[in-house]
């Protein structure tokens, strides 16, 4: 009779930790990605340097942790932890955070998703259909570095879907607490008791997807504080981004392009800039792929102007492992100083050009 009974409660403890593995589920993601870098007039003396780079290929490197617990009536709890990091001395990035990708927790169903944490917000998501080159070393990124570092601290989002059409919005008490998180950086932790405009970030898009083409369209502003980097030193200051972004299906080819208008309002300066960028992707094989984009940034009121170039070929050796090489060239004008290359540097008005060859990997 006992072990009648063992034997029952074994049983039990196997079918419930069996429904808890059904219920419950985490996986470990990642891409390590890397290369080598030659770029032209990389400073005001007009040397050349070749290097391997820290913070992007064509894909940044990361790792991540997400999971989710389904909780009954079509509710799920979710969370995701995702560490960014250079392969070419294995430092942490984001400003040497530990989650500095993203780090929230939420909740999701039918209605779309509710996140808590440090995540990308809006203006992130917006060009990832549109932009065909996406965070590669040479592409929109290397103009406007806070594109593909479009994250917020401190944040509540909401991101739903529905028959096409795409809703979210990012509310943050205080966008960045970081001052060494690459040209992004804001240091502008806010959450100040008497101010409710310290350091506060709004983002929103909207979106839709139909079988063969996309339209979308962000908002976000981002208000600074004493100690803000790029002059946003009161709460008074704000850096808004508004972007109108589309692409088309011919096929398997792609066709996208949009245009990112800034403004900011900074105790030094008010400056106002357009980006406009248009690119297409297509197969030439079952393995290869060809990108390429050109970009130009204007800034109002001077003469200071750049325009990218770029084009990159992708061979893909598997579903996971595909190696690639881009070729750039920035044509900067007045005295704009924009590098080919995301992290780069470059001589004030000089021209860049550039080639990048590498490696990547995902699991």
């Amino acid at each position: 009779m006992k072990k009648l009974v063992a034997g029952a409660m074994a049983l039990t403890a196997m079918t419930c930790a069996q429904q808890a593995l059904a219920q419950s589920q985490v996986s470990i993601y990642g891409i390590i990605d890397t290369g080598v870098v030659y770029t032209t007039h990389a400073n005001a003396a007009g040397n050349s340097v070749l290097k391997m780079p820290s913070l992007t290929a064509s894909f940044p490197s990361r790792l991540g942790f997400k999971g989710s617990e389904d909780l009954g009536g079509g509710l799920q709890a979710m969370f995701v932890l995702e560490s960014g990091f250079a392969v070419d001395t294995g430092a942490m990035g984001q400003g040497n955070r530990l989650f500095g990708r993203q780090s929230y927790v939420g909740l999701k169903n039918g209605w779309g998703s509710l996140m808590l944490g440090r995540q990308v917000n809006m203006t992130y998501l917006v060009t990832a259909k549109s932009d065909v080159m996406g965070p590669n070393i040479f592409s929109i990124s290397s103009i406007d570095s806070y594109i593909p570092n479009a994250r917020s601290d401190n944040a509540i989002g909401y991101l739903g879907s529905f028959n096409g059409l795409t809703v979210g919005a990012t509310y943050s008490f205080g966008r960045d607490t970081s001052s060494a998180g690459g040209a992004s950086a804001t240091n502008c932790a806010g959450e100040v008791a008497g101010n409710t405009k310290a350091c506060r970030q709004i983002t929103a898009m909207l979106g839709y997807d139909g079988s063969s083409y996309g339209i979308s369209s962000s908002y976000d502003i981002l208000y600074g504080n004493t100690g803000a980097a790029n002059g946003l030193t009161s709460s008074n200051n704000h850096d808004q981004r508004v972007t109108l972004n589309g692409y088309v299906m011919l096929g398997q080819s792609k066709i996208g392009g949009g245009v990112i208008d800034r403004k900011t309002r900074a105790a030094t300066a008010n400056t106002d800039s357009d980006l406009y960028y248009l690119g297409f992707s297509t197969p030439l094989s079952v393995a290869l792929v060809l990108d390429a984009q050109v970009a130009r940034l204007k800034i109002k009121g001077t003469s200071n102007n750049s325009t990218l170039s770029v084009a990159r070929l992708t061979y893909n050796l598997s579903k996971r492992t595909a190696l690639y090489s881009s070729v750039g060239y920035m044509k900067n004008g007045g005295n704009a100083a924009i590098p080919l290359d995301v992290g780069g540097t470059v001589g004030v008005g000089m021209n860049q050009f550039g080639v990048m060859t590498g490696v990547r990997h995902t699991f």
